[in-house]
């Protein structure tokens, strides 16, 4: 599968909930909780958070988390993940494949890193990988909450907002499947570049996902399924449910 590294893109700026990364989720900052569970992953060769925050750095640095500062100008994490990828050019360290794991997601397992990585394993033509989990039609309704379909062999067909797929007429004869998106992406390196090249699409634009650049310039992105579903932290109430997510399972510290 070659070699493979972890980029945790991680910023201060957020609408809903300022300096989220650093909010802290049972005393230790949030950023930490996602290194040190990330880092279970043993198919990762390497693990590394991707700043342009110096107050970011200096949080990381003191916990002895890897860390790199990158530019301020980046539109995206994913962009922020593609400077690592040239750094690690110039200097001779590639990675074939880079995870992106996002900064607001705590309850990150490394048994869905592991699953993440599972196409690669199976075909060497795999470009992008991600995870779905199913949910009910409630959670489905939430635009929060990004829905996937897929095609026969697990490749997406689109991502959205909206509840798909729909049952127009009310007729079906079992339970529809609704499927939530979960925010973890494996690039093989020249999909990844090939993304960064490429524009902001049409639809990428209207549902403010940037995953459907990818689909509207034919890039497959495989999905896999996964039966942990996570919290992905966005407003003051999502630090509570996390706390209360660790608590029953009497964790304490992103040590545990």
């Amino acid at each position: 599968m070659g070699k493979v590294l972890g980029v945790i893109p991680a910023r201060l700026g957020s609408r809903r909930l300022p300096r989220k990364v650093l909010q802290n989720i049972l005393g230790r900052p949030m950023i930490e909780w996602v290194y040190q569970r990330a880092r279970r992953a043993a198919c990762l060769d390497g693990l590394v958070v991707a700043t342009d925050s110096e107050e970011i750095f200096v949080c990381c640095r003191d916990r002895c988390i890897a860390v790199e500062m990158t530019s301020t100008n980046h539109r995206s994490g994913t962009d922020r993940i593609v400077e690592v990828m040239h750094r690690q050019r110039e200097s001779g360290e590639a990675a074939d494949i880079y995870v992106n794991v996002q900064g607001d997601e705590p309850m990150v397992s490394a048994g869905q890193i592991e699953s993440l990585l599972e196409p690669f394993r199976a075909s060497p033509v795999t470009q992008v990988s991600t995870l779905k989990v199913p949910i009910g039609v409630e959670d489905a309704r939430d635009p929060n909450n990004v829905k996937v379909v897929t095609d026969v062999e697990g490749r997406a067909l689109y991502f959205s907002r909206a509840l798909i797929p729909h049952d127009r007429a009310g007729l079906a004869s079992s339970p529809v499947p609704y499927y939530k998106h979960l925010g973890l992406y494996a690039y093989a390196a020249g999909a990844l570049e090939q993304f960064h090249r490429l524009p902001p699409s049409h639809l990428e634009q209207i549902e403010k996902l940037e995953q459907l650049r990818l689909l509207e310039n034919g890039i497959p992105i495989v999905v896999r399924e996964t039966s942990q579903d996570t919290i992905g932290v966005d407003a003051e109430e999502d630090l509570q449910k996390v706390e209360e997510y660790f608590c029953r399972l009497g964790v304490r510290s992103p040590d545990d």
